[in-house]
């Protein structure tokens, strides 16, 4: 009996023994997985990957408005050529003036990835008010819009949501794209050679995921809206919107999230105000300037950059003098950091690269408006199939698509043995190849406008020249834009320091903007100039009678002003350098002082 209870007593301690074994390896499995899930590194080519398919169908529900929206104002709601251009390019303006808000915000207050949650729902919200109020109020007669069956004027409630609808697209989409492109950035590690080429990367692929989120735009959606389903391509572009969102949202855990870093214009004020107070100070060497220790700058998570000698009078500003000594503590509106001083002096030097860019957007506006206007009165039928005008936009997308390939896997390499920059060409060498194909798409679009003229039906608006005389100026944008939206994506985002990343990023969209707002004022001031007494103007209400042919040619005469404009600055140009970087990219900073060279 005693030996049964023995046995007993050591198969519960064995027992006991083994649960304990149990839970020990248990927890140690547990502490391996939270160890596991704690390191796991975040970012890289699966975030990206999520913010470039998120793009690309933001992008889609963005054009499902904006490709058509010039046929739709003139169709729907009854405005002249003129009118309707005028408006889609204020409309497009404020869509790229919205980027700035954006970038504004996501650098300063949100952060990026709150930034651009808030505004993809705006999107969103705006899409929904579009679809409803022309389902209920502007589609009357069902089908019309069409170019055959007119629709009713619309009530004015119909025009007031319709304009509400249309600016919160233009608030959503434009406040969420720089954002999403510096978001998408950041998941790749500058400091890490293999990252820093992958972040490179992302920027071309970025402009293809785009354009390939355009495509659906203007194809399958423009063809619906051309044939009178407005409402049904609206309803698509809310769904796309939609599914971007949750896809966005879908990588919440896995993303590398950068903090704000706090309002900008405080701290560029802070230097031109201290320069001024300390302008008759005598300068002195970089070494001498003020600076915090550490490896961090005084702006919160921002690497420092390196002293430059351009602009010494600012220098003042980091000029400790014996006043600023005897203070308590610095202020800030006396005395800056060296970093702060230069984040202000590449703002200054970026400028006058970004308004050469301007002239270009102009150029890329026309084929919103007046190349959309040109096609409709060109022979569009393929047998009893009419290609809708604002499809042809679809050649500019395609020419993006394929030029996107061709440079990134032969241009670049041979460009890269020729010059022995691994980028291939520089920033600023590309925007400045961008230039100038676009100013070859305007001699090609006046050519065909030339031949247009020559082949018009007598009594009627149309004429017999089939549209497909219009692909060379899609396909040259297309292959422009390659080279100078890439390239400005590029370059204002790696010149911009660490704190305004998203506000360097917006400036691409920021010269669309002005480009729009230049192209409206242009047509207002052709037409008052060219329109006097019983002369019809370049840009009238029927093309027959006018000469857009003219604009497009005063378009090249003023690109071309502006591309002499953009080599003296480009050459002038010096590019930004953080302490601690390597030498290769100092190297890169140089060769953007001998830049367009070879061009």
């Amino acid at each position: 009996m005693a030996t049964i209870v023995s046995t007993n007593a050591m198969q519960v301690q064995t027992n006991e023994k083994n649960s304990a074994g149990v839970q020990n390896g248990l927890k140690q499995r547990i502490i391996i997985k939270l160890k596991v899930f704690r390191s796991k590194k975040t970012g890289g080519w699966y975030s990206a990957f999520l913010c470039l398919v998120n793009q690309g169908l933001a992008t889609l529900a963005f054009f499902g408005v904006g490709v058509n929206l010039v046929l739709f104002l003139v169709r729907v709601l009854g405005q002249d050529n003129a009118t309707a251009a005028n408006n889609v390019s204020k409309w497009t303006g404020t869509v790229y003036l919205c980027s700035l808000l954006g970038a504004f915000i996501s650098d300063s207050y949100w952060g990026r990835f709150l930034t651009c949650a808030i505004f993809q729902l705006i999107l969103l919200l705006g899409l929904v008010i579009m679809s409803v109020t022309s389902w209920i109020f502007l589609i009357k007669p069902e089908g019309c819009g069409d170019g055959i069956l007119n629709c009713v004027p619309p009530s004015p409630l119909g025009t007031a949501l319709f304009y509400l609808a249309i600016y919160l697209v233009a608030l959503g989409y434009g406040g969420h794209q720089p954002t999403i492109a510096t978001f998408g950035s950041d998941q790749f590690d500058e400091a890490n050679p293999k990252e820093k080429i992958s972040r490179a990367a992302y920027f071309g692929y970025f402009y293809f995921a785009l354009n390939a989120g355009s495509l659906i735009s203007n194809t399958i959606l423009v063809y619906y809206e051309d044939g009178g389903k407005w409402t049904l391509g609206f309803w698509a572009s809310t769904a796309a919107a939609l599914l971007g969102l949750f896809i966005f949202l879908l990588g919440t855990p896995g993303y590398k999230y950068v903090k704000s870093f706090g309002n900008p214009l405080p701290r560029v004020a802070q230097v031109f105000v201290a320069a001024v107070r300390k302008w008759r100070v005598a300068n002195v060497e970089g070494e001498e300037l003020y600076e915090v220790d550490g490896s961090e700058s005084s702006i919160k998570g921002t690497r420092k950059i390196l002293h430059s000698n351009d602009f010494k009078k600012l220098d003042n500003a980091a000029i400790v003098t014996e006043e600023d000594r005897q203070r308590p503590a610095f202020n800030p509106w006396r005395l800056c950091t060296i970093t702060q001083v230069e984040e202000a002096k590449c703002i200054i030097r970026m400028c006058p690269i970004w308004l050469c860019t301007i002239m270009y957007s102009v150029i890329f506006t026309q084929m919103a408006s007046l190349f959309v206007e040109q096609g409709e009165v060109m022979d569009a039928t393929i047998g009893h199939f009419r290609l809708p005008a604002a499809s042809m936009s679809a050649f500019d997308i395609c020419s993006v698509l394929t030029c996107t390939f061709l440079y990134r896997f032969m241009v670049v390499p041979l460009a890269g043995k020729l010059n022995g920059n691994p980028k291939g060409l520089t920033e600023l060498q590309r925007m400045g190849v961008g230039l100038i194909i676009g100013m070859l798409s305007m001699i090609a679009a006046g050519v065909t406008e030339i031949y247009r003229l020559k082949h018009v039906i007598p009594g009627k608006e149309a004429s017999s020249l089939s549209i497909f005389w219009q692909i060379p100026q899609y396909i040259l944008v297309g292959a422009s834009e390659v080279f100078m939206y890439v390239g400005q994506l590029e370059f204002f985002n790696g010149q911009a320091p660490d704190g305004i990343k998203s506000l360097g990023s917006s400036l691409c969209m920021a010269s669309m903007s002005l480009g729009n707002y230049v192209s409206s004022m242009l047509v207002n001031m052709v037409m008052t100039i060219t329109a006097r007494g019983e002369r019809h103007g370049w840009i009238p209400e029927n093309l027959n009678n006018g000469h857009i042919d003219r604009f497009y040619f005063l378009l090249f005469g003023l690109a071309l002003v502006d591309l002499f404009a953009f080599v003296v600055f480009a050459k002038w140009y010096k590019g930004i350098q953080h302490e601690g970087s390597d030498e290769s990219c100092t190297k890169d900073g140089e060769k953007e002082s001998q830049v367009l060279d070879k061009v």
